[in-house]
């Protein structure tokens, strides 16, 4: 995507990769695929409106955290496809170290509960289970990285000079980042066995790391990288203490800025880093993740095969007036926030002869909007701000429906920005913050705008009705794969 000054669209290209699902739980990306569609995308969106290297001011790269790359230092290969954050590979190595000081024990340091999400324990299983991958990561012939180091070291060079590099976001999220220090912990690297030769060094979100060197952008600055739910935070431009956003993709997170502050979790969220604009010190923030909302939109799609487009989803959800009692427990990988159990799985809880596709299709829309009010609730307890309102961005955030449920069973305003793409609007803007091109967080707050609010419209008895049907559904996916 292409911003001009005014934080406004210039230009746009898109395209899917493959999602790659070899066993029950494992989920996995070509590398080389998402080089090839970066690539592709750059040339497209300057080409749509005949713009040159000249024309952009800085990049900024904006990624899915936790998925995780490992690949030869000499020819830029992959050796073997990356691990995402979806997948559920090593769920056996989580109770293995949780057996041992619980699923917190390495809560303090980094922020996070021991689970299959983040990247340290998907690096281990890489140097474990790939031949001779550990003996070639302590000869310092391998690197590894999230989604965003092995671009920027591709877009600046690959093997011939390329920068081995990651924002302090990115590094928050392997679970091998002290979040005081903002360095590799040298606990958690002896305790995941990792070399700390393979990782990359860790810099701020806005600074300028390096200069293309493909022709097309060549010699344009580098400049910024958050991971995809910070970027829009920023997007969001969420820079005060106590704001919060909710980015509705394949996932679902929210966000609160906590400041310099780091505050620990006591209900089920994480601690993370929320940015670092160059020599500034780290904001932190509370999250709460979701793993499967807009996913399970494509689930509906790809695997059933109900509907045709993720868009058909709302007219499908809007031929019925409720849910026909149908609620739908998306633990596909899992629960996440606020209850992290690995061992639930997906449930489809209120079947009657009465139901249809269409009541399951609202079940999916709505079970987007539950999930959120969950973590909400624990943000409240955790922070002990109560939330005026709640801003949204992302894909799903089209849907009125979805939007109209959202503010009805949280019974709070819903308030969508007229950049929704806030999320690539975010990296931009640590890219232009790094080289002028932008002067600073107030004149970034002054660009954000409304498009669109959503107030409830429920009853309390209605409202309260349905949120307890959900958490009776929730408790129905526990302990669904035996331990």
């Amino acid at each position: 995507m292409v911003f001009d000054r005014s934080g406004r669209i210039v230009s746009v290209a898109q395209k899917e990769h493959e999602q790659i699902f070899p066993r029950p739980g494992w989920v996995e990306h070509d590398p080389l695929e998402i080089l090839r569609r970066t690539h592709e995308v750059i040339g497209e969106a300057l080409e749509k409106r005949g713009l040159q290297a000249e024309d952009l001011a800085a990049i900024g790269i904006t990624n899915q955290r936790e998925t995780t790359v490992v690949w030869d230092r000499k020819t830029g290969r992959p050796i073997a496809n990356a691990l995402v954050w979806q997948d559920t590979r090593v769920a056996d190595d989580v109770a293995h170290f949780a057996k041992n000081g619980g699923q917190n024990r390495f809560r303090e340091e980094t922020g996070l509960p021991l689970s299959t999400y983040f990247s340290g324990l998907k690096l281990r299983w890489i140097l474990r289970n790939v031949a001779d991958a550990r003996q070639a990561a302590e000869n310092g012939d391998l690197l590894f990285g999230n989604i965003d180091t092995f671009l920027v070291w591709n877009l600046t060079g690959g093997p011939d000079g390329g920068q081995h590099i990651t924002d302090v976001t990115n590094a928050s999220r392997t679970q091998l980042l002290n979040l005081q220090t903002l360095d590799w912990d040298q606990k958690l690297l002896s305790a995941f066995e990792i070399p700390r030769a393979i990782l990359p060094d860790v810099c701020s979100s806005s600074e300028i790391y390096g200069t293309g060197t493909l022709p097309i952008i060549g010699g344009v600055p580098i400049a910024g990288i958050l991971g995809d739910q910070q970027a829009a935070l920023v997007g969001q431009t969420c820079f005060r203490p106590g704001e919060v956003k909710n980015t509705y993709g394949t996932g679902c997170f929210l966000l609160m800025n906590t400041g310099e502050r780091i505050v620990p979790s006591k209900f089920g969220l994480l601690t993370t880093v929320a940015y670092k604009l160059g020599k500034e010190p780290a904001r932190y923030a509370l999250e709460g993740s979701i793993a499967i909302t807009g996913a399970l939109v494509q689930w509906l799609r790809d695997n059933l095969g109900i509907i045709e487009n993720s868009g058909d989803v709302e007219t499908l959800a809007r031929s019925v007036e409720d849910n026909g009692g149908v609620y739908f427990v998306p633990a596909f990988s899992g629960l996440y926030a606020p209850y992290w159990k690995e061992s639930a799985r997906g449930v489809i809880a209120g079947l009657t002869r009465y139901a249809n596709k269409a009541h399951l299709a609202r079940a999916v829309l709505e079970a987007t909007a539950f999930q959120s009010r969950e973590v909400v609730e624990a943000m409240e307890k955790d922070s002990g701000i109560s939330l005026e309102s709640l801003r949204v961005d992302g894909g799903m955030v089209k849907n009125d429906l979805l939007m109209q449920f959202q503010a009805d069973i949280l019974n709070r305003e819903v308030v969508r920005p007229a950049v929704q793409e806030t999320t690539a609007l975010g990296a931009a803007y640590a890219a232009g913050l790094a080289v002028g091109f932008f002067s600073d967080l107030d004149e970034l707050r002054a660009k954000w705008a409304v498009d669109r609010n959503w107030k409830p419209y429920l009853e309390e008895t209605e409202r309260e009705g349905l949120y307890r049907q959900w958490k009776k559904a929730v408790t129905r996916s526990f302990d669904w794969v035996d331990g």
